[in-house]
C-alpha cells in the first residue's frame, strides 16, 4: 500500500503546470481572436476572409483542447478518440464539398425543372 500512495502522491505532483503556461495560452488566444476581429475589421472577402477564420478557429480550439483539457498530457489512444472524428468528418465534408462543385449544373437543371410552377411577374 505505501507504494500506492506514493504513486498517486507522485501523480498529483505531476499534474501541476506553472502558471506560465496558462499566461502564454490565454496570450496566444487574444492574439488569435484579434486576428479573427481584424478579418471582419478590414473586409476581407471570399476565400480568404472564410480560411483566416477557419484558421484562426482551429488554432484557438486547439490550444483550449490541448492546455485546459489538458489533452496534450494524454496517452496517445485517448487523444485519438476524442480528436480523429472531427478531423475525419471535416475530411468528409471537403470530399462532398469538392463533389458537389466537380458534378456539374444540378442546381441550374433543378431550377429549370420548377420554373413552371412560379408565376410571373403581374401574370396573377
Amino acid at each position: 500500500m505505501p507504494g500506492a500512495l506514493a504513486t498517486g502522491a507522485t501523480h498529483a505532483k505531476g499534474q501541476q503546470h506553472p502558471i506560465k503556461l496558462y499566461l502564454v495560452v490565454w496570450g496566444w488566444l487574444f492574439v488569435l481572436s484579434t486576428g479573427s476581429y481584424l478579418v471582419d475589421y478590414f473586409g476581407l472577402h471570399g476565400y480568404l476572409r472564410w480560411s483566416l477564420i477557419l484558421l484562426f478557429m482551429v488554432l484557438k480550439a486547439g490550444l483550449i483542447v490541448a492546455v485546459f483539457m489538458h489533452m496534450a498530457w494524454e496517452r496517445l489512444a485517448l487523444a485519438y478518440a476524442i480528436l480523429l472524428p472531427p478531423v475525419l468528418v471535416l475530411v468528409f465534408v471537403a470530399i462532398m464539398v469538392f463533389e458537389s462543385e466537380s458534378s456539374g449544373s444540378y442546381p441550374s437543371r433543378r431550377r429549370h425543372r420548377y420554373h413552371c410552377l412560379v408565376p410571373e411577374e403581374g401574370g396573377l
